[in-house]
């Protein structure tokens, strides 16, 4: 990186403010940001600018260090919300042809708790939901509860809200869209909705991973895929102790198809693509 100016356009943008954001975004959330980065950060940045008026970085940053609430979309900015239906399908298939049924066949309490850490717009819960009701429908009398938390706010009250382009679920199956999607009229004739039963198994919260975390657990079930990739080694080993500190004894977690807990953590037992099963 060049040590005066980055670009030349718009703004200002310098070696200096680059470091301040970085460090900064690290501190709050543990997010490390390369230094190829910086297109990404300038670009998603100027937007902020240009909605509070400011004529430089260094306004900007200088506001950051006074208004919570602008650290909020700052951090919002930043965050990569990279998500679908169904991704990763093959942890949806382990879920329904061998993990739920030996759940259902074993569990005295009748009780399946469910957390989708790193949400992102709801994709993964909402599918999880629908695998889940694939295999334990709603008269089962099981209590089903999946909670879903993210670190950016607009994405939890996207998913909150369950409401999507078509586009958005065009890989979704024919009975899964015949049960659970609800397409939109009028207006609204290019959106659809989850199903509200869908909807109310799932609880949508603000969360920082890094912060302490309020739920008590336990969790039978963790997804965080695609999370920790943006953390340092260090940071990935603490959190994945602490997740192996909410799951119930033989839990299971997901990670993403580029993580591994390999010389991280080793509290955790891997079943094969990116599944792992907490070790008694």
């Amino acid at each position: 990186m060049a040590t005066t100016s980055v670009y030349e356009r718009d703004f200002n943008f310098s070696e200096k403010d680059f470091k301040y954001i970085r460090d900064l975004i690290m501190d709050h959330t543990g997010i490390v940001l390369a230094e190829h980065k910086v297109d990404m950060v300038y670009g998603r940045l100027t937007r902020r600018l240009r909605e509070l008026n400011l004529e430089s970085f260094d306004s900007y940053l200088s506001t950051l260090d006074n208004d919570e609430q602008e650290l909020v979309h700052f951090v919002n900015a930043l965050t990569t919300n990279l998500t679908a239906f169904f991704r990763e399908p093959h942890h949806f298939e382990f879920l329904a042809s061998k993990l739920l049924p030996k759940i259902l066949k074993n569990k005295a309490s009748k009780r399946l708790r469910i957390w989708s850490a790193g949400c992102s717009s709801g994709e993964e819960p909402y599918t999880i939901a629908m695998t889940v009701r694939s295999i334990i429908p709603e008269n089962s009398g099981w209590d089903v509860k999946i909670l879903a938390t993210d670190l950016d706010t607009n994405m939890v009250e996207k998913g909150s809200k369950g409401i999507y382009t078509e586009e958005r679920v065009t890989g979704l199956s024919s009975q899964n869209m015949k049960k659970w999607v609800k397409k939109g009229k009028g207006d609204t004739a290019s959106m659809v909705k989850m199903d509200d039963r869908l909807r109310e198994m799932i609880t949508f919260k603000q969360l920082n991973l890094m912060h302490e975390w309020p739920m008590k657990g336990p969790f039978d079930l963790i997804f965080c895929r695609n999370v920790v990739i943006y953390f340092n080694k260090e940071t990935q080993g603490i959190l994945f102790d602490r997740y192996a500190d909410m799951l119930v004894n033989d839990g299971h977690l997901f990670i993403g198809h580029s993580e591994s807990m390999y010389k991280i953590c080793d509290r955790f037992k891997l079943l094969g693509q990116t599944i792992y099963k907490r070790l008694s």
